[in-house]
């Protein structure tokens, strides 16, 4: 009987290696599909150290990963998709460690500015308890905004002229689906993890966002005098250097 129960559980172990290699493999497949449709170039590892990047999302866990990397142009605007995931780890009473794992689809877009750092998030309970605690986002006119958004700046001046009310109104529109970072020349749009058949949304939305950026953003903080990003062979020109070996949960 015990060699049976053995074997049983071997056979569910194996069953579930196989199931996740197999569910990785056909997003690998998926994924590529979806470049080739879109005219963008597709790896399945990160050969533009994505992770170097300064988003405060991208320093998240006890450690982190991207895989599964797209780049090219959305409607002109110069971007890189990736899976993105991280691990926090916790160790319980009998001294067990124990990995919890997140998991993300995000892009970077560049943009024709050179911005101070404004964050732009879903209001959640974390985020409300810290408000009472004292540590508050930037509040705007619009309440319905404050509730379901947390804004956070150095520069208060800058993210009001950054979320105007244009700006506004189509955040809302989002539904707090996404959320948003602004560092310098670049965004990143995050949200929870996506289905490649569910990626065109997420490009839409960092799209989106450079479409409403108020003119006197671009006025003052423009890179370019057009206000235009510049062109798609500005991302895919060169990977960025891989500054260490990341694994794959």
């Amino acid at each position: 009987m015990g060699v049976v129960v053995v074997v049983l559980i071997l056979a569910v172990v194996a069953a579930g290696i196989w199931w996740s290699w197999n569910r990785k493999k056909q997003r690998r497949v998926a994924l590529a599909g979806f470049a080739a449709q879109y005219q963008m170039q597709y790896t399945q590892d990160d050969p533009y150290d994505l992770l170097g990047y300064p988003f405060h999302l991208l320093r998240e866990g006890d450690g982190r990963g991207c895989e599964n990397v797209l780049a090219g142009a959305w409607q002109g605007l110069p971007m890189r998709e990736a899976d993105y995931w991280y691990y926090t780890e916790s160790t319980d009473s009998k001294g067990n460690r124990n990995r919890s794992y997140h998991y993300f689809s995000i892009v970077i877009a560049v943009l024709a500015v050179d911005a101070p750092g404004v964050t732009v998030d879903k209001e959640n309970l974390l985020t409300k308890l810290a408000d009472h605690l004292g540590f508050h986002d930037i509040d705007f006119e619009s309440e319905d905004f404050n509730r379901e958004f947390q804004v956070k700046a150095r520069d208060k001046e800058f993210a009001y002229q950054l979320i105007d009310a244009r700006m506004i109104r189509w955040l809302l529109s989002t539904g707090g689906t996404f959320g948003f970072d602004l560092q310098g020349s670049n965004l990143l749009v995050h949200s929870k993890r996506l289905s490649p058949t569910g990626l065109v949304p997420l490009f839409g939305t960092a799209k989106g966002f450079s479409d409403h950026i108020p003119n006197l953003v671009w006025t003052e903080y423009g890179t370019k005098a057009t206000g235009v990003a510049p062109s798609a062979t500005a991302v895919d020109a060169q990977p960025r250097p891989d500054n260490e070996e990341r694994s794959t949960p």
